[in-house]
């Protein structure tokens, strides 16, 4: 199983972007979790496969409907714990 750290930049608090992000995942059979940071960014902790990865990653760089994406930052991440379910935060 892989993990993957993402910082989501943009008009991305407000728009249900947590809740959507944990419907998708969920979905799409991803664990982990999603929360709001302070500067108005959302972080993602993702673990899957690279296709389930690769799904949610699709749908991060745009988002809901209302959510405008200006940046999507990866990088590989490395879990401390075990996800049982797409949590947020």
């Amino acid at each position: 199983m892989l993990c993957r750290h993402y910082i989501v930049e943009g008009q991305v608090q407000g728009v249900f972007f947590r809740a959507s992000a944990q419907d998708v995942a969920n979905n799409i059979g991803v664990k982990g979790w999603v929360r709001n940071l302070a500067n108005g960014s959302v972080e993602v902790v993702a673990c899957g496969t690279e296709q389930q990865l690769a799904t949610l990653e699709t749908w991060l760089n745009n988002g809901p409907p209302m959510a405008v994406v200006n940046r999507l930052k990866k990088a590989d991440w490395e879990p401390t714990a075990t996800f049982t379910e797409f949590k947020i935060r």
